[in-house]
């Protein structure tokens, strides 16, 4: 993908757009071409840099960054959230996860516990009341969910959230929450449809 990364030039920071469906090779090689660019910009500046557009994953965040500061003193912020979970999503987005890079958890997951992966997670066990599992991507559970699932956890509505029987007290995709009452327990599967959570 040809010039998948943009700059913007701004009063108070320059903007580097990364188009949304770009690769992280497609990104890397469209950034090396662009810093030629960005360092002319900063012969005598030392403008911020905001890097926004598609939501990156930790280790596109640290490319990004490495690539820049090795040829340019500068400060660094990205539109990403750098944390999963609700707090860190700052905005929502569509995406469809055709395939992501998946984490499999051998074992029920006891009261207390967080598992967090930037992909998919698999649980081969229980979600136990208490413990919490949150994915950038899906939640697969072979067992039953009675913790906190947070599926699309840095903001995308495409994940979804799967067990042999949902039996929580809320659930979590991207940034809708859901509010379990007793008719919609024990479903097996959960998604967005219209901005609302919907358990078949």
């Amino acid at each position: 993908m040809k010039n998948c990364v943009t700059i913007v030039l701004g009063t108070e920071e320059i903007t580097l757009k990364i188009n949304e469906k770009a690769e992280t090779k497609e990104i890397e090689e469209c950034l090396e071409e662009k810093i030629p660019e960005l360092k002319k910009l900063y012969q005598n500046e030392k403008t911020p840099i905001f890097v926004t557009g598609k939501v990156l994953k930790t280790k596109e965040m640290e490319m990004v960054r490495l690539k820049i500061q090795k040829e340019i003193d500068v400060k660094i912020e990205f539109d990403s959230p750098k944390v999963l979970g609700l707090h860190g999503i700052k905005k929502a987005f569509s995406e469809e996860i055709k395939s992501s890079e998946t984490k499999f958890y051998k074992g029920s997951i006891r009261c207390g516990k967080k598992v967090e992966f930037e992909g998919s997670i698999v649980i081969l066990g229980d979600v136990n009341a208490g413990a919490e599992v949150i994915a950038g991507e899906n939640v697969v559970i072979l067992g039953s969910l009675r913790g906190i699932a947070h599926a699309g956890a840095k903001g995308n509505k495409k994940a979804m959230i799967a067990a042999t029987s949902i039996e929580c007290p809320q659930i979590r995709i991207a940034n809708v929450v859901k509010e379990m009452e007793k008719s919609q327990e024990r479903k097996t599967y959960a998604y967005i449809k219209e901005n609302d959570i919907i358990l078949e």
